[in-house]
């Protein structure tokens, strides 16, 4: 008993010392992390899945949507339509949903915008050569009349005005183009082209990659830099708001219905018209840049492929694209520019972001560009000599 004893503390020590107590259970705020979890889940479903125009968020409760409407753009509001946009959208509707009348004899109109002669006719004529029930020829010179030296071009000018690079007037050539154009119940596709363009590949190649397929060839992208809605004019409100302001290259490949739809607008040009003009309100507006790409984004966004088939190279960062010479015509530039298959566009603010999109005909990726330009008239024995001996395919 002594030697027990010995083992345990006094009992002075025994009055100090608490009894072992039973813990109770553990009570873990389970509600806590379900919530955190439902709110991870729902972040990570909001960046994945954003809803159309971000509308859902604002249908929650403030203090779900709270830490998510920082970053969300606002929601487009519904607004009410003027009488001239609503009759305006009518017809566009109305021609938009007409089925088309296919020709038995389908032809490609090419429209040349130039201020006077075209120094590379010869070379159009050699890519013209066999298919002259295919085409259609219109040229819009601006400054002085044409001297051709290719038969084909011969009498295919059309009433011409003046145009100012950069103004309406550049717009509005474009509509005479298309005016003319139409008359032929065959032009199915109309090509936008320059005096300084080229072919990249042979006829049938053409033909078949704007005909096979059921969309416009418009350039089309959103810059938030200056060079892009930096050029927007609240002017253009309410019909055109900053959201809906695009931009892009102004050489354009479009379908009948479409080349109808530009003649048929008034009440969108008429904005650009008179709100979009190099010198207005301390910035330079280019309608020719900004009118047919803010159209089609507005009206039918998915009629349109966000490219343009005319490349031009911007890469030098000047206020005109790069010029080829004649040293620069070669076998290996026209290779590399034909076998491009994605579009690239470079907004023009600070961050200099750079998109680029694989150019889809039918969903399948394919070479982007069947012209290419900026090329001087020095060029035109080069460029004879290797479409003779290149058959670009």
């Amino acid at each position: 008993m002594l030697i027990a004893e010995a083992w345990l503390p006094a009992s002075s020590d025994r009055n100090i010392m608490p009894n072992p107590r039973q813990r109770a259970p553990s009570r873990r705020p389970h509600w806590i992390i379900s919530l955190l979890l439902f709110v991870c889940i729902a972040a990570i479903a909001l960046y994945v899945y954003p809803p159309q125009r971000y509308s859902a968020c604002y249908l929650l409760s403030s203090k779900v949507c709270g830490p998510f409407t920082e970053w969300l753009p606002p929601v487009r509001r519904a607004r009410v339509y003027t009488d001239d946009e609503l009759f305006a959208r009518v017809v566009i509707s109305d021609i938009l949903s007409v089925h088309v009348v296919e020709s038995k004899n389908p032809k490609i109109a090419f429209m040349f915008l130039t201020p006077g002669s075209l120094p590379f006719e010869k070379l159009w004529e050699r890519f013209f050569l066999g298919h002259e029930d295919r085409f259609s020829i219109y040229v819009h010179a601006s400054r002085e009349q044409p001297a051709h030296v290719s038969p084909l071009f011969i009498g295919k000018e059309i009433h011409s005005e003046k145009v100012a690079w950069g103004k309406i007037s550049m717009v509005d050539a474009e509509k005479r183009l298309l005016a003319n154009a139409l008359q032929d119940k065959d032009n199915q596709h109309f090509v936008l082209l320059s005096e300084s363009c080229v072919p990249l590949h042979n006829f049938d190649y053409v033909y078949n990659y704007l005909l096979g397929t059921n969309v416009s060839f418009v350039d089309c992208f959103e810059d938030p830099g200056p060079h892009g809605t930096g050029r927007y004019s609240e002017h253009m409100l309410p019909e055109i708001e900053k959201e809906d302001f695009r931009k892009g290259a102004q050489w354009f490949s479009v379908k009948r219905q479409h080349a109808v739809l530009i003649l048929a607008d008034s009440v969108y040009y008429t904005k650009f018209k008179l709100y979009c003009r190099p010198g207005m309100e301390g910035r330079n507006c280019y309608a020719d840049e900004h009118y047919l790409p803010t159209f089609f984004s507005m009206v039918d966004p998915t009629g349109i492929a966000n490219w343009s088939v005319t490349h031009v190279d911007w890469s030098e960062g000047k206020w005109h694209p790069k010029a080829y010479r004649a040293r620069d015509v070669t076998f290996e530039i026209f290779k590399s520019i034909s076998s491009i298959d994605e579009s690239i566009h470079v907004t023009s603010d600070s961050k200099k972001l750079i998109q680029r999109r694989p150019c889809l005909w039918n969903g399948m990726k394919r070479p982007c560009y069947l012209f290419a330009r900026k090329f001087y008239p020095e060029a035109l024995d080069n460029l004879l000599h290797l479409f003779s001996n290149y058959t670009i395919v």
